[in-house]
């Protein structure tokens, strides 16, 4: 039995991460605003993460083996974290992102199309920092999402009293209504109402990882003893294409297309530019990934069911 800090996991797969650590036998903290209670049996502590006086005082003097930090998202963040869990845990894992990786972002080594981007790409060892961003304003953090989550990384690689892990995760899908960013609905009600599926005339495969796997993922890395970021993605890549027509095959209908020039916003899902990841790393350590096309008919069923649900 480990004792586990979860900051945030009140929805989707860090819920679910929450309930399997509980079920393993872990005794597990959360940490949120409140909005939403965790499982019986698992403590709860009411308190904004940014505020790090009323963190501080509501850790009190409780330590854990190890942190997963679900809502990590600006290098402020990040450094109220490391300070006020030095000396409370050995080991913090955080939920980053296949963002990092997105060259539109930032200035990052080239990877040819078809190969699959490995962790060192983005070191967060050496990259910069910069603290005095408008990381507290929604509208700025919203379009430098994937620079607060390298900056993040970069704050919490340096806590040197901290065994630091991340987790980058891939696009995560499934669970139907859990699936809260309307990605999947999108292409639903598309391809469903015989509606224009926008894509890119190149459009580059990307990764994908099932939400279940990603919770299994997040739970071995609070057993495992690994440093530095690892990639999190099912085996197999797919691209706008695939994911529509595996849409259409479900509903019988057949998928319309509309072609946008490169840097023009498209579908989700549709990308002009290569960062599909490599999962390498975390085979090498020992996890063992599902493929893509095990997954994804349960996910586009559970999709189309939503949609086609009636609402109240």
């Amino acid at each position: 039995m480990q004792r586990i800090c979860v900051i945030g996991g009140s929805r989707y797969f860090g819920k679910l991460l929450v309930e399997r650590l509980r079920a393993a036998g872990h005794q597990v903290t959360v940490i949120n605003r409140g909005s939403t209670p965790p499982p019986t049996g698992v403590e709860h502590l009411i308190v904004d993460r940014d505020d790090e006086a009323a963190l501080t005082a509501a850790l009190d003097a409780r330590t854990f083996d190890v942190v997963v930090d679900q809502v990590c998202y600006t290098p402020v963040q990040a450094a109220i974290a490391a300070r006020a869990f030095s000396g409370r845990t050995r080991r913090y894992v955080m939920t980053s992102t296949i963002e990092v990786y997105d060259p539109a972002t930032a200035a990052l080594p080239t990877v040819p199309p078809g190969t699959p981007v490995p962790e060192e790409n983005v070191d967060p060892a050496g990259w910069q920092v910069a603290m005095d961003l408008p990381w507290h304003d929604d509208a700025y953090l919203e379009t430098h999402y994937a620079e607060g989550k390298r900056q993040a990384e970069a704050v919490l690689a340096h806590a040197g009293d901290l065994a630091f892990a991340s987790v980058r995760s891939a696009h995560v899908l499934g669970g139907g209504a859990l699936e809260f960013t309307g990605r999947l609905a999108h292409y639903a009600e598309h391809i469903v109402r015989g509606e224009e599926i926008t894509v890119h005339a190149k459009a580059l495969p990307t990764v994908f990882i099932h939400y279940e796997e990603l919770a299994d993922l997040l739970s071995w890395a609070t057993t495992a003893d690994f440093t530095g970021p690892v990639n999190a993605c099912s085996d197999g890549p797919l691209d706008v294409h695939g994911l529509a027509e595996a849409f259409a095959a479900r509903a019988r209908r057949e998928a319309v297309y509309r072609t946008v020039s490169a840097g023009e916003e498209a579908s989700p899902f549709s990308f002009d530019r290569h960062y599909a990841m490599s999962n390498a790393r975390a085979k090498a350590l020992g996890f063992s990934f599902s493929r893509t096309t095990d997954w994804l008919p349960d996910a586009v069923a559970e999709a189309l069911a939503v949609s086609a649900a009636p609402t109240a």
